[in-house]
């Protein structure tokens, strides 16, 4: 059997610093990063996002970064596909590939080959589904799917219509759920040993004044205005991103700008949970705290150690 790729994982909730973690261990491992964000992807979002800036890139390459227009259709098999040709690339060229994100679903499923069955569209029953969300609402269909895949409803917020849709859609489409799915692509294996590295906080607060900080220094930056635009442009994208949805109510005048801004930092600190969540799934993460340490340096030493034991052992 062919020896399996080195791969090191950087993810965490929101506003963890997994951006600045991801660069630093690249430059010390002679690496290039992969993100595995839903929204870095798409160009013009780079405000909501978090999309990193050159300068804090460092010189180091960094790939799946606006690779798509807003209006352009994206899964998670598609992203798999593509961040695993990045990774090949990154290979055999000599580096170690770092992947960096907050997605947890893009991360299992690279991490570990999970293989999405690629249906044909049932456009009528998608549009069945799709006027179904609008006369009886998320959380009914999200009930509904907690009666035919509990383990997948389980994982899935009501706002995450998207991923409701597809769960039911290919259940009623092929009468195998995706946990089902999951189970039996997770057979073939993968061409990964990873080291996933999670970043958290013993003090919850501690996260969220981080994100709350975050959150202003995005309205300084123009999220207002990249908002508006990306609105206007009346796409899905858009609509779900968090950081564009929750400021609808201000550009309707159903809110004040302070008081869609105090709902966009609640809305940030629960997808932070949700992240969390999904992360404490999986008993192969090896937590760092990030209000352990003093300083950012301190954090990095202790996460290159992790990485340099790591792949000492062959990354075994």
């Amino acid at each position: 059997m062919d020896k399996k790729i080195p791969l090191i994982v950087v993810a965490g909730p929101t506003a963890s610093g997994k951006t600045s973690l991801g660069v630093e261990l690249a430059k010390r491992l002679d690496g290039e990063v992969v993100s595995a964000d839903s929204m870095q992807i798409y160009k013009g979002m780079d405000i909501a996002s978090a999309m990193p800036a050159a300068e804090e890139m460092q010189g180091v390459p960094h790939h799946m970064l606006a690779i798509l227009s807003q209006g352009e259709r994206y899964s998670v098999a598609a992203y798999c596909e593509q961040a695993n040709k990045c990774i090949a690339d990154i290979v055999s060229r000599g580096k170690q590939p770092i992947v960096v994100g907050g997605t947890g679903l893009y991360i299992s499923s690279l991490v570990d080959n999970i293989e999405f069955t690629q249906e044909s569209t049932d456009l009528g029953l998608r549009e069945k589904l799709s006027k179904r969300l609008e006369t009886e609402g998320a959380a009914a269909l999200l009930e509904e799917l907690r009666t035919v895949d509990p383990e997948t409803a389980a994982r899935l917020h009501e706002n995450d219509t998207k991923r409701i849709l597809r769960a039911l859609e290919l259940y009623q489409q092929t009468g195998v759920t995706i946990t089902d799915q999951t189970r039996q692509s997770r057979l073939h294996g993968s061409p990964y040993n990873p080291l996933i590295i999670g970043l958290n906080a013993h003090n919850r607060e501690y996260l969220y004044e981080r994100i709350n900080r975050r959150v202003g220094i995005m309205a300084e930056n123009g999220l207002v205005q990249e908002a508006e635009r990306c609105l206007g442009e009346n796409t899905a994208t858009a609509a779900q991103a968090i950081g564009h949805k929750e400021l609808m109510p201000y550009f309707s005048g159903e809110m004040t700008l302070d008081e869609a801004l105090d709902n966009l930092r609640m809305q940030t600190r629960r997808y932070a949970k949700r992240q969390l969540t999904w992360l404490r799934r999986d008993e192969r993460v090896r937590w760092l705290y990030i209000d352990e340490y003093a300083a950012f340096g301190d954090l990095a030493d202790a996460a290159y150690k992790l990485c340099a034991d790591f792949l000492s052992e062959g990354g075994e």
